[in-house]
């Protein structure tokens, strides 16, 4: 079968298609056909090694992808044809066949197309996890998104939107401002001073939350935007830099910086087919449609993993595989 080979380290080829055996299938898990598989943040910094965590290479990309059941265990709620997405933290999703173990295989809906499914789990299930769960967002309240025509960016501002959450979008140009817009953002402000921005649209008041995927700079600025007893969720590092908390803001303002670590909370047994169960009437009636830029056959795998890199992609970038 074709798949994705990545080296773990920065040569200039560091990603390369090739021919290997196909996967078997283990205990619990369910062999599945790949028909499209998503490209998130977390597959770029394993393809140059600076994951925290580095599989003996060589070894195939890809936490996320939906496709066909071809083989299930016995007693497994899937069957052969069905169709699914599908995550898997020991990675091989960019492979025309992947296995995952049944917990973390979800049932997809016919209105949903492969491509869409592949583009769903990572960013829509970690925004879910940080609104729901580490946000504990409420209806009416506001939300301010950082890289918000990122993955998990637009995939937040769909969510706010679908639990009635107004929702104030960050972007750095007009054509990300107009990715914002198309997942619901409420209102857009541009990158530089974008607190003051916020102050103004909130009558000094400030925003309930913050998603933040990207780090950085605009870290301590966002705690500005915060209204007392207001929540920062740090996603995320795509701006390739870690920011520091003076912690005595969190004191005079009785305000919360709280991590987000999906990856961890997938672990959890029965807790992604919650997340999942949660998020299908939305996905049926149309709400959590993933916004897609890029769309790229398999051996282009370097120019979408590229893209994320460079932060040139707008929404979701996904690798067609049959």
């Amino acid at each position: 079968m074709r798949a994705i080979h990545a080296s773990g380290s920065d040569d200039p080829d560091h990603v390369r298609i090739v021919d290997i055996n196909e996967p078997d299938r283990g205990p619990g898990e369910v062999l599945i056909d790949v028909h499209a598989a998503g490209v998130s943040y977390p597959d770029v910094l394993y393809a140059r090694g600076r994951y925290q965590v580095r599989p003996a290479a060589p070894f195939v990309l890809g936490q996320e992808f939906a496709g066909v059941v071809r083989e299930a265990p016995t007693n497994s709620p899937f069957t052969r044809g069905d169709r699914v997405a599908a995550y898997t933290d020991r990675l091989g999703g960019y492979a025309e066949v992947a296995t995952a173990h049944e917990s973390s295989v979800f049932r997809l809906p016919d209105v949903v197309s492969f491509e869409d499914g592949a583009a769903l789990v990572v960013n829509h299930l970690t925004a879910h996890f940080a609104l729901r769960h580490r946000g504990r967002l409420g209806a009416g309240e506001t939300v301010l998104v950082h890289g918000a025509a990122g993955g998990v960016g637009s995939a937040g501002i769909q969510l706010a939107k679908a639990w009635d959450a107004r929702v104030i979008a960050v972007a750095s140009d007009e054509g990300k401002a107009e990715i914002a817009r198309r997942a619901g953002a409420d209102d857009v402000v541009g990158t530089e001073d974008f607190s003051d921005a916020v102050r103004g649209l909130t009558q000094g008041r400030g925003v309930n939350l913050v998603l933040d995927p990207v780090g950085g700079a605009r870290f301590t600025d966002s705690l500005r935007c915060l209204a007392p007893f207001g929540r920062m969720l740090v996603v995320g590092f795509t701006s390739g830099t870690i920011p520091t908390v003076r912690v005595n803001r969190l004191l005079l303002s009785n305000t919360e910086v709280i991590g987000v670590g999906w990856g961890y909370a997938s672990h959890i047994p029965g807790f992604l087919q919650r997340q999942w169960q949660d998020l299908l009437p939305l996905l049926e009636a149309g709400f959590c449609r993933p916004l897609i830029s890029t769309s790229l056959p398999l051996d282009q795998t370097s120019e979408a993993l590229t893209a994320l890199e460079e932060r040139r992609a707008l929404g979701k970038v996904v690798l067609r595989v049959r």
